[in-house]
């Protein structure tokens, strides 16, 4: 039986994910902030540490992504290929050694949310939607000092968060915060469900075969909302670090474990 990870058939055909490695294009707009340490460190189970340098440091990030896998087959059909997603990344410690965690995330797409579960994003379904940049017309922004950008995300009816980045110009890099190694725990309960997990690990994993685009920097805002069933808002930003653009190209061929329970 194949498929990854199901439904698996004898052909896998009908396998929600196909086979690795997964290729992802996309466009990315980052909003950096600072939050109290201690928001951060609410989020972390308690084998990670803070950050030791700025350990308040939070970047919510909107991505306009295709992906598909090696033969490119999504491509052609565009609405297994297409998605959007929001996310919001912190730094920490484990063993010694500093990484980037996605903390909360949003998908419009049930491939993208079941490929995050295998990979350890915390993935939930949303609404999320963020401004194009355009070479024609005036139906969207230039990369380009003025150029602005707005990005929003709601998730069960409710609007969780409103940004907007207004690029002034190049930048080396687009962030801080989301550029190391991602550190996330991988779970799943046993079905007596008492407690237990049959599946318990501490995993990492980064791109391979990176493409960048120029970075653009800006000036940002970002709002977050309260909602009955989300956590967002307890990140409010006390500072605004920045805003930023990129597009991205990356490859996922798999990740590493680094400690099972």
């Amino acid at each position: 039986m194949n498929g990854l990870p199901f439904p698996r058939t004898e052909s896998g055909r009908a396998s929600i994910l196909p086979a690795t490695p997964w290729h992802y294009s996309g466009d990315l707009l980052t909003v950096e902030f600072r939050t109290h340490p201690d928001n951060v460190r609410r989020l972390l189970p308690p084998e990670l540490g803070l950050a030791p340098e700025d350990p308040g440091a939070v970047a919510m990030i909107w991505a306009d992504w295709q992906s598909c896998g090696d033969d490119g087959v999504e491509l052609l059909d565009p609405v297994r290929s297409q998605y959007k997603e929001a996310f919001v990344v912190v730094r920490c410690t484990f063993e010694g050694r500093l990484y980037s965690r996605c903390v909360f995330i949003w998908v419009d797409k049930d491939f993208a949310l079941v490929r995050g579960y295998l990979q350890g994003y915390p993935k939930k379904l949303g609404s999320i939607h963020q401004t194009r940049p355009v070479t024609v017309g005036r139906a969207g922004p230039r990369l380009s000092p003025g150029g602005r950008f707005g990005m929003t995300l709601a998730a069960s009816d409710r609007r969780l968060a409103d940004a907007t980045v207004t690029l002034t110009g190049e930048s080396e890099s687009a962030g801080f915060v989301n550029s190391h190694p991602m550190l996330h725990h991988r779970y799943f309960p046993m079905i007596e469900l008492d407690g237990r997990d049959s599946l318990h690990e501490v995993v990492t994993m980064a791109g391979v075969n990176l493409d960048l685009g120029p970075a653009y920097r800006g000036e940002a805002t970002l709002e977050l909302f309260d909602s009955p069933s989300e956590e967002l808002s307890s990140l409010q930003p006390l500072e605004i670090i920045g805003g930023y653009f990129r597009s991205v190209g990356t490859t996922f061929a798999g990740g590493r474990t680094l400690k099972a329970q």
